[in-house]
């Protein structure tokens, strides 16, 4: 379990960055054979993602659920072209396991698969992290104590001076 940081703290980060969702949704949890592959394709690409940082990956963040049963991966990207670069690139790790998944599942009903993407400029994002260990953008770009400018959100987003805890 990683270490606790207690405080407030925020993620700094002075360039534009992409949030890019994907998630695995199980339908039918007896098609163990069409929803295992597309689960365990995920480890080789976060390893070959991990090894070569000059692809644009930063970070990620996974989540499970039990009911209905599925997987959320929360990766951040220096660009939208590292992330697409990576996603059709046939030397990388995840264009099989895509094309695998719409031959073996395509719409049959028993995973569904999603992702959302966001481009984020520069300046157009804030957080905030209390008695979290570094975790999210903070972990992918800079952590840093949430005080002065970062002391609210509205501080984060635009530098304004409002008071932190209104009166």
């Amino acid at each position: 379990m990683s270490k606790v940081v207690p405080g407030r703290f925020s993620a700094e980060i002075d360039e534009s960055f992409v949030v890019f969702l994907i998630g695995l949704r199980v339908n039918n949890i007896w098609a163990v054979n069409k929803w295992l592959p597309t689960v365990q394709a995920m480890g080789p690409m976060l390893n070959s993602l991990y090894r070569y940082p000059e692809k644009g990956f930063l970070r990620h963040e996974i989540f499970f659920r039990l009911s209905p049963l599925g997987v959320v991966l929360i990766t951040y990207w220096k660009s939208f072209e590292d992330l697409e670069y990576f996603a059709r690139n046939a030397d990388d790790p995840h264009l099989e396991p895509w094309r695998a998944f719409n031959k073996s599942i395509g719409s049959d009903g028993s995973v569904g698969i999603w992702h959302e993407t966001y481009l984020v400029g520069a300046g157009q994002s804030e957080s905030i992290y209390v008695n979290m260990p570094i975790f999210g953008l903070a972990a992918a770009t800079r952590h840093v104590p949430s005080v002065g400018k970062k002391e609210t959100a509205r501080r984060r987003l635009d530098g304004n001076n409002s008071p932190a805890i209104p009166h």
